[in-house]
Parts: structure tokens; sequence; C-alpha cells
């Protein structure tokens, strides 16, 4: 039986979570890059196997006054912004200690955000145009200040940016906005500078903590970016047009060195090796890789999420399934500590409510379930505002975390059984999601109340779909594990009868 609440943001008294400066690989897709014609926001965030994920909806608020903070909510920093006047409704998954860094989200107006990746200034940009740690935005704030009063993508883009450009960059960091038009992406030069890039409709973009984006023009449509953005770097020695040529915003403002070379540039190669399997490039070109591609085939939810999964599987940069090998030099996309990974899916022919759908998967991407949750979901079960950094029985994230690290434990032999149960779950709920959408639109024409229920309960029936099958996977791995290590050190007698 559920036991239900809506979640609003509380107020924590716990010590900041440090935000995570190591992790993230993004893809975003636009909607004619696609087999169906969905735009898709893919990320997965990877910084601490024990920081526990909550979801939360923010109802909307009417009438405020003051300012959010983010040294109230012991965060990061101490970040502060006006809080708009009529707070739209808006989701988040946040870190449990501070109930911010919401990771992906959606408002009532069908804006979606998910942030962030973590990027990185070039040590002589910084040195003109240091971070602002103390009061910048940090990916803690980013998600609650855009969603709770953009109306499009390309206000919440021009809102962050005007903040960076105010307020100042706590850290680098990347971030992914989409409506039902378009989709973009943002990324920090430095603690004031800023640029942002419209994801063309027949094209992908991926990323792997570094900046990535490049050409600049003021004048186009599709393009943005702070108000002295090459003024700046040619004042400061960033770039020089002489010598350097047309202005590269990677090249003038973000760091290109060796850690790249093995860290990150290998995952951006894999997608986009995957997606265009005829190009042909080196791994340690980096950022001579195209900015955007349009896929050689058009990407399914299935190849997303499968990118989302994906750890060189069956090549020598495998790091689990020949034993564990934390020393390889190619950093994989599905890591094990990351916390969450998700596809947010806008089809903008459809009603918001069924039209816009977040696949979260909890914990390791390879070895979890993406499970859908619909914008129309009005509440979440109480067990998934529990959770902390220490494991439990009852909270949705260690659910899956915990069968996660049982099968790390063997990966090579229990990984299969894992993978295969939660791929054939994902077929069985796709069929059925395409049979409650058909009802749905149906119903909403007559009774809109009612295809909303129905709506609810088929989706919260899927959440505990995927909450039980978790845990009968937990008792089999375990079952298995148990047989492994009694069978190791069984100590026998001579006669084997007791």
């Amino acid at each position: 039986m559920f036991f239900f609440k809506k979640c609003v943001v509380a107020l924590s008294i716990n010590i900041a979570l440090i935000s995570s400066g190591f992790a993230c690989t993004t893809l975003l897709a636009g909607n004619e890059a696609t087999t169906d014609g969905s735009v898709f926001v893919a990320r997965s965030a990877d910084s601490d196997a024990l920081k526990a994920q909550h979801f939360v909806i923010h109802p909307a608020q009417k009438n405020q006054t003051g300012v959010y903070s983010t040294k109230a909510h012991n965060g990061a920093n101490d970040f502060s912004y006006p809080l708009p006047k009529n707070s739209l409704r808006y989701t988040t998954v946040p870190n449990w200690k501070t109930q911010l860094h919401g990771a992906t989200g959606f408002n009532e107006l069908g804006v979606g955000v998910s942030g962030t990746e973590s990027i990185f200034a070039s040590p002589k940009a910084l040195a003109v145009d240091p971070y602002v740690e103390d009061k910048g935005i940090t990916e803690d704030d980013i998600p609650d200040i855009l969603l709770s009063q953009a109306k499009t993508a390309r206000e919440a883009v021009a809102l962050l940016g005007n903040i960076i450009e105010t307020h100042g960059a706590g850290e680098g960091f990347g971030v992914a906005v989409v409506d039902e038009r378009e989709v973009w992406y943002l990324e920090t030069g430095s603690g004031h500078q800023w640029m942002a890039q419209r994801v063309p409709n027949d094209k992908y973009f991926a990323t792997g903590n570094q900046g990535r984006l490049q050409q600049y023009d003021a004048k186009d449509p599709n393009v943005m970016g702070s108000k002295n953005l090459i003024e700046f770097a040619t004042e400061k020695g960033l770039y020089n047009p002489k010598t350097d040529g047309e202005f590269n915003f990677s090249k003038a403002y973000t760091r290109d060195d060796e850690r790249d070379r093995t860290y990150n540039d290998p995952r951006v190669w894999t997608i986009q090796k995957i997606f265009n399997p005829s190009v042909n490039q080196d791994v340690s070109a980096g950022r001579q890789f195209p900015v955007l591609l349009t896929p050689e085939k058009k990407l399914s939810l299935d190849d997303v999420k499968a990118v989302l999964r994906n750890h060189y599987d069956g090549t020598k940069h495998d790091p689990y399934s020949n034993g564990l090998n934390g020393k390889e030099p190619w950093r994989p996309i599905s890591v094990f500590r990351t916390y969450e990974s998700h596809v947010m899916q806008v089809r903008p022919w459809l009603p918001k409510e069924i039209g816009e759908v977040t696949y979260v998967g909890l914990g390791m991407a390879d070895l979890t379930a993406f499970v859908p949750y619909y914008s129309g979901l009005q509440a979440y079960p109480q067990n998934y505002a529990q959770g902390t950094d220490k494991a439990d029985s009852d909270s949705i994230y260690w659910k899956y975390r915990k069968l996660q690290t049982l099968v790390m434990t063997d990966y090579p032999k229990l990984a299969p059984i894992v993978k295969k149960a939660y791929h054939d779950w994902e077929i069985n709920v796709a069929d059925e999601q395409k049979a409650m959408e058909s009802k749905y639109l149906k119903m909403a024409k007559t009774d809109k109340a009612g295809a909303d229920k129905m709506l609810n309960e088929f989706n919260l029936r899927v959440m505990a779909d995927a909450e039980k099958l978790t845990e009968n996977l937990t008792n089999e791995i375990f079952t298995l594990r148990t047989k492994d290590i009694q069978s190791d050190i069984f100590f026998a007698n001579a006669a084997k009868k007791d």
C-alpha cells in the first residue's frame, strides 16, 4: 500500500554537500534526429554512491516576497536571488541533505532543466575572471531558480546568463534546457562569461566534463552569450583576432589539457562513434571532434538509455566485465558512483501530462531500471522522499543501490541477470505506456479528471512494479552469493554428512 505526501523544499540543518566537480555526461538530440520526433535531454549525474536522491514536487506559490537563499538550505555557498512573485509548479530530484541541486525537472509550462555538467575554465581565463565561489550561482541553485519562473527554454537560458553576468558563476558548469520547441545548452567560460547554443532539429550534441561550444555569432538567433564575450577575451589576451582566426569559445575560455585525453574525450568519442560509425577520428583529438552531428541512424529512447549505460562494453577498456579495474585510464559513462541518470523526453504533439516524461535510473545506470515519470504525476510515494548517506530498507534510492553494490561483488556472473530482468521489464512497460497514452487521449476529450486519475494510477503502479522487481532481484542475487560463498568455504568432514 502507498502512503502519499506532496513534497516541498524543506530547510535542512545538515552540513552542505560540496558540489561535485568531477562528473557527468550529457547527450541532447533534436526532434528530427530521433525515430519518433521526440526531443531528448539525457545526463548521468556522477559524484558519490552515498548521495541518496529524493523526488520533490514544488507547488505553485502566489504573492511571494523575499529571496531564494542557498545558505538557508545549507547549500554550497551564500548565493541569493529574489523570489518570483508567483512561482510555477515544478519538479526536481535533489540531494537528500539540502534538497538542492535538483538534477532534472519540468515546470507546469513545459520547461525542463538538466543540470549540471561540471566543466572547467582555463587557468588563464580564471586568472582574469575567477569564479565567484562565495556568492555566485552553482548547480545547487540552477533548477530551482529557472524552473520556478521560466516560461520558455530561451527565457531560462537568458535568465541564467544574466545571473552569471551580474552575480557570477560559483563554479564551471554546463546546463541543458528544453521546451516543446527548442533544446539549448549553456556553458560558463569564466566567472562572468558564458555562451549558449540551440541544438538544431536534425543534430545531436554530446559532452563529458569539458567546454564543447565553439562558434559564436551575436547576430545568430540560435546562439546567446555574455554581452562582451569576444571583447573581454580580446582585451584580456584570451583571444587574438590576428593570430587565432575565427573566435572559438572553447579555445578562448575553457580548459583543454592531458586530463581531457583519458577522462573526458573517450566518452564523447564513443557517443559519436555509436551514432556516426563512419566518422573516423583519433580518440585523443578532443576538441577537434564535431560539436554537433547528424546521426547516421536516428536515435530512439532505447539508444539514449544505452548511452547512459555504456562502459566500453566488450572492449579492453571495460572496467567491470573482466574483474573490477578502478585504474582503467578511460573513464566510462556508466560509473558506480553515478547517483542518478535521466532521459527527459518531450513530445509536443501530446498533452504535457503525457508528452513530457522523465525516465530516471537511480544509482549506477548499467544496473538500474529507467522508470518513467510523467509530468501529469501528482504525488510520489513517501519512500521517494526518504534516504540519507546510510543504507536503509525503505528509501527508493537505497533499494536500487543495495542491489547494485551486491552485483558488483561478481559483475561477470551477476550483472547479466539484473540487466536482462530490467531490459525485459522496460520493454513490457513501453508497450503498456503506448496503451495507456492512447487511452488517456480518448478519455481526456470528455473526462479530463478521469484521464488524469487513470494516468496517476498507471504511473504509480509502474513505479511499484519496478520497486518490487528490484526487491526480488536483490533476494535472488543474495541467494546466489550465499551459495557461492558456502561452496568456497564449506568445511565438510570426510563423510560430508555434517
